[in-house]
């Protein structure tokens, strides 16, 4: 081997050295950032110059089928989450059968307060404690039933939220595209942008789970699992009117609440075949228009079995056919027609309730009586904790096709409700775990930080001779000049 050789197959030693000790560091340093991949030097004979070796560059290692894999199962995980935590707090607003305050427990307690004024029916003490359990049961179903507005106004909003997003998001996405594509041609390194453009796919995909498709100069299309265009070329616009609040009444069907558009067209948000299916933004629009409605209902129908047990003139023949009973409708007689939201506007008749000027004496006597009668009959007490206790079949909502008590009904309920949200928390933990492991097994194909210590060891070292060479050239370089 010549000087000459010896000097450029140490020079190009150190350059690629030099080069690979910098990627080892990148790799250490951002090990834990989210979005990196790990680089690696891809080095090749320098059959230009004849000798040493030449940096070809830095090249980004990724696995896109594992990355696929572990993006499916994150939005997947996001979306049995957020339908987790719907139910659980749906079941906080009825409440448990062990809190004293449950829709089940308030049953139970008017139950047991007219049982105990009918012992005694010339109590007014007794008669009192009557008016405030059916007064609280009342308030607990409403407080449940603006509770549930909440949560599906809360959905609404966050869907809005999630569209804001995802247009700027999709925005940024088809910029760097441009850019990775510039300086792709420029002949500059892209692997810092093509992490950057990776994070942003990722939270798209927490939203909208989305597959990549590859297209010229590393840019990249992006489409939903259900087959939506979501950028090729040009981003797409995704529109959505939040509401300032999402009523029982209002609907996506009756256009009170915003459907979904893509590019001006309209998407089916719901169901198995929805374009954006999978993701957190299916969640939202599963709670807003599908579970929340069914807990409207079956909430609207339990209110609405209380006023009919109590309404009932063969109960209180002071009642006409059309007066309301114990319980009304914002302090009307109901009607069938005007179900939806029943939950929200139940309310105790104002006449048995000392608090809105009535009198409890009342329930004794009849919501309509002229004036006290004999304290002693204990009759329409009776009769009513008999149409409490009545089974019937309800004449609304799913929580049941038999005969079933006010207590029953309301233990149904819970039970449809618990069961829910075991299902779906079962669902969620299972999604949580696949995610976990897609996750781990990428991160091991990652940045090993123990295996790149040991490679910058052996590239100092590599270092360390190609500079030994150098030395060693310029030694006999000075040694035949003094000759």
């Amino acid at each position: 081997m010549t000087i000459s050789a010896a000097f450029s197959n140490a020079l190009s030693g150190l350059t690629a050295s030099g080069r690979a000790s910098g990627v080892i560091s990148d790799n250490i340093a951002n090990a834990l950032t989210p979005g990196y991949a790990k680089r690696s030097l891809e080095l090749t004979s320098n059959a230009t110059a004849g000798q040493g070796v030449r940096v070809l560059g830095v090249v980004r290692r990724t696995d896109p089928v594992l990355t696929d894999n572990r993006r499916s199962a994150e939005a997947m995980s996001l979306n049995a989450d957020n339908l987790a935590r719907f139910h659980a707090d749906f079941g906080a607003l009825i409440g448990p059968s062990d809190n004293p305050g449950s829709l089940t427990n308030r049953v139970a307690e008017l139950e047991a307060s007219l049982i105990t004024a009918a012992s005694n029916p010339s109590a007014p003490s007794r008669l009192d404690a009557t008016v405030n359990a059916a007064s609280d049961l009342a308030q607990s179903i409403r407080s449940a039933g603006t509770g549930l507005r909440d949560l599906r106004t809360r959905a609404d909003r966050t869907i809005g939220q999630q569209i804001d997003n995802l247009n700027g998001t999709l925005q940024d996405i088809e910029a760097l595209n441009a850019r990775i594509r510039r300086v792709q041609l420029s002949g500059a390194d892209t692997a810092s942008l093509l992490d950057q453009r990776q994070q942003l796919v990722d939270q798209v995909n927490t939203i909208i789970p989305v597959k990549i498709a590859a297209r010229d100069h590393s840019g990249i299309a992006l489409y939903s699992e259900g087959g939506a265009i979501l950028l090729d070329g040009s981003a797409a616009t995704l529109s959505f009117t939040t509401a300032a609040s999402a009523e029982p009444h209002m609907t996506q069907a009756n256009g009170l609440l915003s459907g979904l558009e893509i590019n001006g067209m309209a998407i089916r948000t719901e169901g198995g075949a929805s374009p954006i299916r999978g993701g957190t933004l299916a969640a939202n629009f599963q709670i807003r228009d599908e579970l929340a409605v069914e807990a409207q209902q079956n909430l609207d129908a339990l209110a609405r079995d209380l006023i009919d047990r109590f309404a009932d003139p063969a109960v209180d023949p002071t009642l006409a056919a059309a007066d309301p009973g114990l319980f009304t409708d914002a302090g009307a007689a109901f009607l069938p027609a005007d179900e939806v939201g029943l939950s929200n506007r139940l309310e105790l008749n104002a006449a048995v309730d000392p608090s809105q000027g009535g009198n409890s004496w009342r329930l004794r006597d009849g919501l309509n009586a002229a004036g006290p009668g004999a304290q002693g009959d204990a009759a329409l007490l009776k009769a009513m904790s008999a149409a409490l206790t009545d089974p019937r079949a309800l004449a609304s909502g799913n929580l049941g096709t038999g005969v079933m008590t006010a207590g029953g009904a309301a233990t149904a309920m819970l039970s449809i409700t618990s069961q829910a949200s075991a299902e779906t928390e079962q669902r969620a933990s299972f999604a949580a775990a696949t995610f976990t492991e897609f996750q781990r097994i990428e991160q091991e194909i990652g940045v090993d930080t123990d295996a790149e210590l040991q490679s910058l060891m052996q590239i100092e070292q590599a270092y360390a001779a190609n500079a030994r060479v150098l030395e060693v050239v310029g030694t006999l370089m000075d040694t035949l000049l003094r000759i």
